[in-house]
């Protein structure tokens, strides 16, 4: 049944689709891909996924671009990143051509929510992988099942491009140096709750340090930290984040625009020398930072209320891409081709 969305209005939420899909892990083999109305799960009560917290998911976007054709950006590197997640937790990782597929599938069977283009709307995919073995005794288990969610959503962050204000939490670790950081998995997000429900209640996003020490940047609430220093486009090297898709395009678009690009420990203090910064990832692509608030050392870092120019023009390069306004001579994006 075709839904009537408005689709410059529409937020940063869950749209119900006419279909998902799915593919199960059983006996050693993945099945095919099908697609399904089905919308529940039908889980033991004892299944790893829920004992042991074994799960994966990732986050990637179609786009309906300046041409009248839609563009999946990167999804390669959302298979080969849930591959590692997978990997991580001792899971079955989803081969690459089924993860190719059931995006594929996906995307066909819910044509009418590609939002049309101008809007700012896109439809997202959410690739889920879960443990269904039943369990009790710790450890992993053998069967799992593969889900791919579509939901067209709009843009993270409503309005224009702006800025958002983050403040420095040193009470709550996201997650360890050695830990599950690097993976995209739900355990990671539930633990930092506890800091971004308190920083929102505040009216801010919640800075992370890293666990180890608490001097260096980690994670900007739920996305990759980028700063600028001059011409250098900075960014955090720690295998306790997460290796952002997004950050990863726009630090060879920096490249590109004569950039020195840099991943390294970023000490909080910094960012006194940085004349723009900014959050960034899948969902908010760039979300620039106005200010960072340190209430512990009684200390602020002030970046400007409108979004500077270096992170302006990178956003704009990488959404020409998306939309099929500018050359994709990186192949970042594949069109497919759908009746």
């Amino acid at each position: 049944m075709k839904q009537e969305i408005d689709w410059c209005n529409l937020g940063f939420h869950y749209t119900e689709p006419e279909y998902i899909v799915r593919a199960a892990y059983h006996n050693g083999v993945w099945e095919e891909p099908y697609a399904t109305k089905d919308k529940f799960l039908h889980l033991h009560v004892s299944a790893t996924c829920l004992q042991y917290g074994q799960e994966a998911f990732e986050g990637l976007k179609a786009f309906r671009g300046v041409d009248g054709k839609i563009r999946l950006f990167r999804w390669l590197e959302n298979a080969k990143r849930m591959q590692r997640s997978a990997e991580g937790l001792y899971m079955q990782p989803v081969p690459t051509e089924l993860f190719g597929k059931a995006i594929r599938l996906a995307l066909s069977k819910n044509l009418d929510l590609v939002p049309p283009y101008g809007t700012g709307a896109t439809l997202y995919f959410r690739p889920l992988l879960i443990g269904t073995t039943p369990r009790l005794g710790v450890g992993p288990g053998r069967d799992f099942e593969f889900i791919v969610i579509p939901s067209p959503i709009g843009p993270y962050y409503p309005g224009k491009f702006h800025c958002t204000t983050f403040i420095v939490n040193r009470h709550v670790d996201r997650a360890a140096p050695l830990g599950t950081g690097q993976f995209k998995v739900g355990g990671n997000y539930a633990a930092s709750f506890r800091a971004t429900e308190a920083a929102h209640a505040q009216g801010y996003d919640c800075l992370f340090l890293d666990a180890k020490q608490h001097k260096f940047i980690d994670e900007c609430s739920a996305a990759n930290f980028i700063g600028i220093k001059g011409n250098e486009y900075l960014t955090p090297r720690s295998t306790a984040i997460l290796p952002s898709i997004t950050n990863d395009s726009l630090m060879k678009l920096a490249k590109e625009r004569g950039m020195k690009v840099t991943r390294r420990h970023i000490r909080l203090e910094e960012l006194e020398q940085m004349s723009e910064a900014a959050a960034c990832g899948t969902a908010c692509v760039i979300s620039p930072i106005d200010k960072v608030l340190d209430p512990e050392r009684n200390k602020s870092y002030h970046f400007g209320n409108e979004p500077g120019p270096v992170l302006t023009e990178l956003y704009h390069a990488l959404k020409d891409i998306q939309y099929g306004r500018a050359k994709d001579k990186h192949h970042w994006c594949e069109i497919v081709d759908l009746p």
